[in-house]
């Protein structure tokens, strides 16, 4: 196979220099470009001409075989696939702005059988391919049918087809660096300072007259040289005597009335057409032409052995220019032309034709005339010209360019072609110049297979043909009549008119159409399409896009073709309802750029469906397959798809290619199930993944790739949220209860409880109540097994000296809480003597004493507190609770109750000390007392 494909490569190499490859803009987008290969690896089928000479036309050539560059232009309906290149490829060239693009791709409907519309090749549109190093250009789309080979023969064509269009790339960026272009300057000589390398050399469009050896002789790789369009009156051949590799050489549109005979040997392509001479310009010479494909001449007489020198060379094509061809009335001349497959024959614009000549031709397969200016009168003579060109059996394709002519006499034309070998035949801008009018028709046995007419405006004529394809396109036509009798139409193609509802409505003569194209008319109601298909039971596929189709769905049931399968319903403005209008065995159904918003869930009747394209709509949900349980192709994107479902990948099993691209959408949790989703399924099923996959909300993920998007699970899993939520509470519980146990929390809460009760009932005091003095010198707080020391030693030292004690045994009064009572004892106290010992420690309500005595300190701004350590108390003893009474003893000095008696004076007089002031203490009856 690789060697099969250099051969190919090779053989294209040396012939982008011809121009015979696709041209330059097309090249920079390979994807835009197939070569057809047919069944026998480098056959293609024939290429339509274009429907003027202004008219952009495919480049093609042909040598051996028939080689051709298709430029593909698809809309967005059903499309076709890299991997199913086709067999064999029909291609119809019409005017066609709209970019939305044609109908989608269809079967032919005679897989073995010829292309709806073949024809001539286009003489015109070879030459301006050579000429043209660029290539054509424009705006034309092409309608491609397509049946899918075998695996193996799909994979050969595929790396055939990049070989080719590496290769070529390569070739024509290296020859175009030795391309001169001095086309259109005003030149009146061949520049003298042309690089000597030379290979492609343009210098048409100026005003040269003359050509001299010494113009050209150094230029010895010229291969290509275009002079047409230029002032040369006499040309001597033998000045390209060094040009040794000369091929291609254009001296068309001059003023040459002779020339001087030389063998260029390896000319391949030769136009001296639209000159001025007097007889067919051709020498013994060209006999030695071998190489010769291309032949383009002028004359103004014939003779019939004017082309003998070159009888035995086999020419793809001949352009015989006849515009200033004249003979006298009543006298015919003739012309013999042995070997060339095709011939095209122009003729004088602006005159009625009148050329009397018996050209025969042999072996002729496609004849193209243009500039036939006909009326009633003149009629004849081009019926008599065509009696001796159509008498060959292997004549099949006949075009007619630029027509002008009365209805009575196309009428005659037709029923004369209608018995000929013909096939196919094409008519590009038809004009009719009077009233059509009534004319008998004789509907004979005919090899006609297709008709395509172009510009015109036709309907009986044509409804009663009895053919099986037809096509008018781009034709102001508004009508379109129903065959009388039953109809051999098999393929109808009426785009871009302007017929209405009311074509083929009760129609039931068309039981044999098999496709009908009325896209880009003027049909406005979708329940008149489907009546109009009622009657047509072999009908398979419809394409009534581009027009204003609309469906409102109020009682009325749709009735359509059952045998619909394709359907083509784009670029309308058709809403949600048009669900409930559409055949029942549909399997495509393209409905992009309509103003659908939502796909109803109850929708039935489409379990047979298989490709869906409701792209450019205004869809908020990705539809789901339970009402469509083939899908297998679903495209949607530029719809207003935000969050689509996970759900879909697993309502639909079958499916192999989705297009969701382009949507706006948010990237939130509910998003992150649907790109897991796409994770899970092969990356051939989702188109445009991911580069057309994007966040479109919120900001901050706006642009990012949506195989990029991130979010924790933990914020998206409810459940997972709670659960979490939860055992994380419950740990920080159970850490404060352990906290609050290990720190004794309860205890203080209980103090500050008590504290606060009592607090509140202070403020309930009346004020005259609150404003007292201090009862007590002193309030001691000690355990009760300390009692001994307390009431023998400490109370009597301290009375003795007039220092009032507080003690809760004979001071506390009763009926109030032991918690308030310890409180009014510290609050009516000057100071609070704590008598510290290991039993001190032990008692719960001697904390209690410790504890509301050191708050009263903060509270008051006083320093009230008297500590003594009767016993010592090791640091380890005292409860980690008590870690007040540890701070206590560790910032406060506190007074050692010393064992030797010597020592008690001196404990005494630091007690008496801390009593040093005199204070007026007033007594429970208000006595007071210094």
């Amino acid at each position: 196979m690789v060697a099969i494909c250099r051969v190919i490569g090779r053989v294209m190499a040396p012939l982008t220099h011809l121009g015979l490859v696709p041209p330059s803009h097309l090249l920079h987008h390979p994807a835009k470009v197939l070569f057809s290969l047919g069944p026998m690896g480098l056959a293609a089928p024939p290429l339509p001409p274009a429907a003027s000479t202004t008219l952009p036309t495919p480049v093609m050539f042909h040598t051996a075989h028939w080689w051709s560059a298709h430029v593909i232009s698809l809309g967005r309906a059903v499309r076709p696939r890299v991997k199913s290149l086709p067999t064999r490829v029909h291609l119809e060239i019409t005017r066609d702005p709209d970019p939305a693009g044609p109908t989608p791709i269809r079967q032919d409907p005679d897989p073995a059988g010829p292309t709806p519309v073949e024809s001539c090749w286009d003489l015109d549109a070879y030459q301006d391919a050579l000429k043209n190093s660029e290539g054509p250009s424009g705006d034309n789309h092409f309608n491609i049918m397509t049946k899918d080979k075998e695996p193996m023969v799909r994979s050969f064509h595929l790396v055939c087809m990049i070989t080719l269009v590496v290769g070529t790339i390569i070739q024509f960026s290296a020859e175009s660096e030795f391309a001169v272009n001095e086309s259109n300057k005003g030149l009146t000589h061949v520049p003298k300072d042309l690089p000597p390398k030379t290979i492609v050399l343009d210098m048409s469009q100026n005003d040269i007259y003359e050509l001299h050896l010494s113009d050209i002789s150094f230029l010895s790789g010229l291969r290509v040289l275009r002079l047409s369009h230029n002032r040369l009156q006499y040309l001597d051949m033998s000045i390209f005597k060094f040009n040794q590799d000369l091929e291609y050489l254009d001296l068309s549109h001059n003023q040459l009335q002779k020339i001087s005979c030389h063998a260029i040997t390896s000319l391949k392509h030769l136009d001296l057409s639209f000159n001025d001479f007097g007889a067919l310009p051709i020498c013994e010479e060209f006999g030695n032409l071998t190489q010769l494909n291309f032949l383009g001449l002028s004359a103004k007489h014939l003779q019939p052995l004017d082309l003998l020198p070159i009888a035995h060379l086999h020419l793809s094509g001949i352009l015989l220019e006849l515009g200033g061809y004249y003979v006298k009335e009543h006298e015919t001349e003739s012309l013999q032309i042995l070997n060339t497959k095709t011939l095209h024959l122009v003729f004088h614009p602006n005159n009625f034709f009148s050329v009397q000549a018996n050209i025969s031709v042999n072996n002729l397969g496609c004849l193209q005339l243009s500039n036939i200016k006909l009326k009633d009168e003149n009629c004849h003579i081009l019926i008599t010209f065509l009696s001796e060109l159509t008498r060959g059996p292997n004549l099949l394709n006949i075009t007619l360019n630029h027509v002008e002519t009365t209805w009575k006499c196309l009428v005659r034309v037709f029923q004369f072609l209608w018995p000929k070998p013909v096939e196919y035949l094409n008519i590009y801008n038809l004009t009719i110049v009077e009233k059509i009018g009534k004319e008998d028709f004789t509907y004979s046995e005919t090899s006609l297979k297709a008709l395509k007419i172009e510009h015109t405006v036709l309907y009986t004529v044509l409804s009663e043909m009895n053919i099986m394809m037809l096509t008018i396109s781009d034709t102001p036509f508004i009508h379109m009549l129903c065959p009388q009798a039953t109809s051999t139409f098999k393929f109808l193609n009426f785009t871009q008119n302007v017929l209405t509802d009311s074509v083929f409505q009760e129609c039931t003569t068309l039981v044999r159409l098999e496709t009908l194209i009325l896209q880009k008319n003027k049909l406005k109601d979708l329940f008149k399409v489907g009546l109009m298909t009622k009657d047509m039971p072999s009908l398979e596929m419809l394409d009534v896009s581009g027009n204003s189709l609309e469906y409102d769905g109020h009682n009325r049931n749709c009735t359509w073709a059952e045998s619909i399968k394709v359907l083509n319903l784009s670029s309308n403005i058709l809403t949600d309802s048009v669900f409930g209008c559409l055949p029942p065995r549909l399997k495509v159904l393209d409905l992009h750029s309509n103003r659908i918003t939502s796909i109803p869930e109850n929708v039935i009747g489409l379990e047979a469906l298989q490709e869906l394209n409701v792209a450019s709509n205004s869809l908020a949900h990705l539809p789901e397959c339970d009402s469509f349980s083939s899908l297998s192709v679903l495209i949607t994107d530029y719809n207003s798809i935000s969050n689509p479902s996970a759900r879909f990948f697993q309502s639909c099993q079958k499916i192999r290619s989705i297009n969701a691209g382009n949507n706006p959408f948010q990237c939130t949790c509910e998003l992150r199930e649907f790109i897991q989703s796409i994770g899970q399924v092969s990356s051939d099923v989702v188109e445009g993944w991911p580069d057309s996959y994007k966040c479109d909300y919120p900001e901050s993920y706006k642009g990012t790739l949506l195989k990029d998007f991130r979010v924790s699970p933990l914020s998206c899993n409810t459940a997972l949220l709670i659960v979490t939520i939860g055992v994380t509470g419950l740990v920080l519980a159970v850490t404060v209860t352990a906290l609050c146990v290990y720190f004794d929390l309860p205890w203080y809460l209980r103090m500050v409880c008590q504290w606060t009760q009592t607090r509140h009932r202070a403020r309930n005091t009346p004020l005259h109540e609150l404003q007292r003095t201090l009862q007590f010198h002193a309030f001691i707080s000690y355990s009760e097994h300390d009692s001994a020391w307390v009431k023998n030693e400490l109370v009597p030292c301290l009375e003795k000296e007039d220092i009032r004690i507080c003690l809760h045994e004979r001071n506390f009064v009763p009926g109030k809480s032991i918690v308030e009572n310890i409180i009014n004892c510290i609050e009516k106290s000057y100071k609070s003597i704590f008598v510290l010992s290991p039993n001190f420690v032990q008692s719960e309500w001697c904390h209690y004493e410790l504890y509301f005595a050191h708050h009263n300190l903060f509270h008051e701004g006083s320093d009230n507190l008297i500590l003594i350590l009767l016993d010592p108390i090791p640091q380890n003893s005292i409860p980690s609770k008590y870690h007040k009474l540890k701070a206590l003893m560790a910032q406060r000095t506190y007074l050692e109750w010393p064992k030797e008696k010597s020592k008690h004076g001196l404990f005494w007089a630091n007690i008496r000390a801390a009593f040093n002031v005199k204070l007026t203490l007033t007594t429970e009856d208000n006595d007071v007392k210094t």
